[in-house]
């Protein structure tokens, strides 16, 4: 009952403020942006909190995850406002205000300068007014989350936290988790298969092995088998087996007297029906009862084999990707005590078409490299590469990458050197994988000659994939060869 009066109380005293504020004709930038700091900075307390919590009420996760959403846009405008105004600061150092000027912001691009200030204040107070009324909104929750348990022992830095673990995804787990650990009644004889869509490297592996590890899943099923799209034509569930080694096969042995198997079939593309059925054919003779199928893939035709609503995974928001990419590449570190350094790392984010893969190897180079000079570098070459790519090959070099399609690139420690990608695919954790890096080959000394392979990034969470790319070096030809040869 005190708690009950205590966040009721708590509510009408917020919305007084929340009323005065609004009503307020003489607000100031920086009033609001002090405001804006604070409520960032409530929300990032009861998110931190909940995270490291296993939360088992889906009400609470969507309320969660609507506050995520309004801290991650509140954090974005704020910090689009603050360091916006480095563009003319910079203006004195050449490198950077050369590598600046090919990417001015789009915050306030197309508006005069006379509302400017104007446009700022609305954009900081609808952030603000939105961020206050989630944490209105969670004031009940939080006082239930000391009531669930946590899974593990935070640690004392975010960027610890974030690059070891599977981030955004928790109403997405909660949901894959509740469809397993659901048992149907007796006599129920229909399979149940969990489809989950969503396009290339969103984290569709990633969800899974995640789940997979939970210990409520691993002490529900006898065997979780992870097969690709070959190893599950190939599978012959009459004898457990498909005599020979299968390469992605986990074996998580317990007590559970029932056998049940857990089957996730990952696929690139389409499923084969004729396939499929014969196979769930198979399923039903030789599975125990209470078994259950996840199927992956790119493609929504999936989902007609689903006997549970599909599970669609779509990339972050550009709002939550800036926040995860900040906090990996400042680490321990403030971003506000570097602002030169957040606006230039702002832009670099925003050419990374929210790719966790590119986010981690890059937070990784730039980190390793805390100079302005590199990180100016940096975004000039990246800048000048997605314009080449554009208007040569029509179109952006990662968009050509999740086609499947050749993308050509240089290297910035060699720009006459021309790089092309022919092809990358993941490999496990028991795989061989080369010993030459993307920093490598891009920004470092190493050279090598005709085709090979590189290593993108090495993944630290489930399920532990590493990222190789096969491509060949060319070199080009320089204006001076090409006159040379022509007056012979």
């Amino acid at each position: 009952m005190d708690m009950i009066i205590s966040a009721l109380l708590g509510e009408a005293i917020t919305r007084s403020i929340s009323f005065v504020v609004s009503k307020s004709s003489k607000q100031k930038v920086p009033d609001v942006e002090d405001s804006l700091k604070r409520f960032l900075l409530r929300a990032q307390v009861i998110i931190d909190e909940a995270t490291g919590r296993e939360i088992t009420n889906q009400a609470m996760l969507q309320q969660l995850g609507m506050l995520g959403d309004a801290m991650h846009q509140g954090n974005y405008i704020l910090d689009t406002y603050r360091y916006q105004s480095h563009d003319l600061e910079d203006g004195k150092d050449s490198v950077v205000s050369h590598s600046l000027s090919l990417c001015k912001i789009n915050f306030l691009r197309g508006v005069s300068s006379s509302n400017r200030k104007t446009e700022i204040l609305e954009q900081l107070q609808y952030a603000l007014d939105n961020l206050n009324s989630m944490v209105i909104d969670v004031k009940e929750l939080v006082g239930f989350l000391t009531s669930y348990p946590r899974m593990y022992r935070q640690p004392y830095s975010m960027h610890l936290l974030l690059s070891n673990c599977m981030f955004g995804r928790q109403m997405e787990a909660h949901l894959v988790i509740s469809f397993l650990l659901n048992t149907q009644p007796r006599g129920f004889e229909e399979l149940e298969v969990l489809p989950i869509v969503g396009p290339y490297e969103v984290g569709k592996s990633t969800l899974v092995s995640h789940v997979c590890k939970d210990e409520r899943v691993r002490d529900h099923f006898s065997e979780i088998l992870l097969l690709s799209g070959h190893d599950f034509t190939n599978y012959d569930l009459a004898t457990h087996s498909r005599g020979c080694e299968v390469e992605h096969q986990n074996h998580l042995l317990n007590s559970n007297k029932d056998r049940r198997l857990l089957f996730v079939v990952e696929l690139a593309g389409d499923l084969n029906e004729d396939a499929w059925n014969k196979w769930c054919s198979s399923y039903k003779q030789h599975v125990p009862k209470g078994s259950k199928i996840i199927v992956t893939s790119r493609s929504d035709k999936i989902i007609k084999f689903g006997t549970a609503p599909p599970l669609h995974l779509k990339y972050l928001s550009r709002e939550a990707y800036w926040y995860f990419f900040k906090t990996l590449t400042f680490g321990s570190m403030n971003a506000e005590m570097h602002p030169r350094f957040a606006h230039v790392s702002m832009e670099i984010a925003r050419m990374l078409s929210v790719c966790f893969i590119r986010a981690n190897f890059m937070a990784s180079l730039l980190r390793n490299n805390f100079d302005i000079h590199f990180w100016c570098k940096v975004l000039t070459f990246l800048r000048w590469v997605i314009q080449k790519n554009v208007s040569k090959y029509g179109g952006h070099p990662f968009d050509l990458i999740n086609q499947k399609r050749p993308v050509h690139l240089w290297r910035m420690a060699a720009p006459s050197d021309e790089l092309v990608l022919h092809s990358r695919f993941q490999r496990s954790s028991s795989e061989e994988v080369p010993k030459i890096s993307i920093q490598d080959v891009f920004y470092g000394n190493v050279k090598p000659h005709g085709k090979f392979e590189f290593l993108s990034w090495k993944s630290r969470i489930p399920p532990y994939y590493s990222y190789v790319t096969s491509c060949e070096i060319r070199q080009q030809k320089t204006a001076a060869t090409k006159r040379k040869r022509s007056t012979k």
